[in-house]
């Protein structure tokens, strides 16, 4: 009985992983051992970093509204204490857009932060 290789469907298996590797320097992007091992530690970086960006956009939102609340003269942990006191449901992004693009009307936010803790 003749041995059976695989062929055809090997092939497409092939050719999927190297196209998966185009781009990748040296043997990763030529030869299907190589390119297969990193592709799929590729695939595992894209899963772990696609949790890992939610991560670092909070990071980057609350140090934007940090930064403006020190410019009003108060801490970040109050300020945040100050609105949820207040009743002001506005998420991290939103507060850091303002903090960046309209500083009069987070000053404003501020103000009714300040008020509610007072």
């Amino acid at each position: 009985m003749p041995r059976a290789k695989g062929g055809y469907v090997a092939r497409r298996r092939h050719n999927k992983i190297l196209k998966l590797a185009k781009g990748y320097w040296g043997r990763k992007s030529k030869l299907f051992r190589p390119a297969n091992q990193q592709v799929m530690k590729s695939l595992m970086y894209a899963y772990r970093d696609r949790r890992n960006k939610k991560r670092d956009f909070r990071r980057l939102w609350i140090t934007r509204i940090s930064a403006a609340c020190r410019l009003n003269e108060i801490s970040y942990s109050r300020f945040m204490y100050g609105l949820k006191n207040a009743g002001v449901q506005i998420n991290r992004k939103v507060l850091a857009e303002l903090a960046v693009s309209d500083a009069k009307a987070f000053s404003e936010l501020v103000e009714v932060a300040k008020k509610s803790i007072a």
